[in-house]
């Protein structure tokens, strides 16, 4: 090679390795080594990572198809007493008078209203406090001089809300003015 051709291997562009006894080329040798081996650890280093992230992305899928198959378990074993009660209605439906029967409708309501409220359901009855629109729906406007205006005068339907959110809103009649 003359002198204005340069190997591309070697970055200097000296010709042939540096003598043995070079203690510049013995050093750079030495910062090699030890790049390639920093280079492998962190290679090491990611292909765990990765493998983590990877064992983490599998886990929480897996937590997740969990929480759909079984998410509804606790509402699902509340909800057990009160099929039983309504079994047992049926089954003595024939020998019962009325008061008894009310009596048993009444406590499968109390049943089904306690499995909801512990699965995080409450109703809303809002009789008497003023209309809402986000959390109720007029369905008619009645006139009266015993309510002030847009105050909820009756309950057509009550609405219910699952831990601060509206699952459904409450159907009433809002008071207004009486016409003149």
């Amino acid at each position: 090679m003359n002198q204005t051709e340069r190997d591309p291997a070697d970055p200097a562009g000296e010709e042939g390795p540096a003598p043995a006894g070079d203690p510049a080329g013995a050093d750079l040798a030495d910062r090699i080594a030890e790049a390639e081996a920093r280079a492998a650890e962190h290679r090491d280093a990611y292909l765990r990572a990765m493998a983590e992230l990877e064992n983490y992305r599998r886990r929480v899928a897996r937590e997740v198809d969990s929480a759909r198959q079984f998410g509804a378990e606790r509402l699902a074993t509340g909800l057990l007493p009160v099929v039983d009660s309504l079994e047992l209605a049926l089954s003595n439906a024939g020998r019962a008078d009325a008061a008894t029967l009310l009596a048993g409708q009444e406590a499968t309501l109390r049943l089904l209203v306690k499995a909801l409220e512990a699965a995080g359901v409450t109703g809303l009855d809002p009789a008497g406090q003023p209309f809402d629109p986000a959390r109720h729906e007029a369905m008619a406007m009645q006139p009266t001089a015993d309510q002030p205006p847009d105050t909820v005068l009756a309950v057509v339907q009550k609405g219910y809300v699952l831990n601060g959110r509206l699952l459904r809103p409450a159907r009433v009649i809002v008071a207004r003015s009486p016409d003149a």
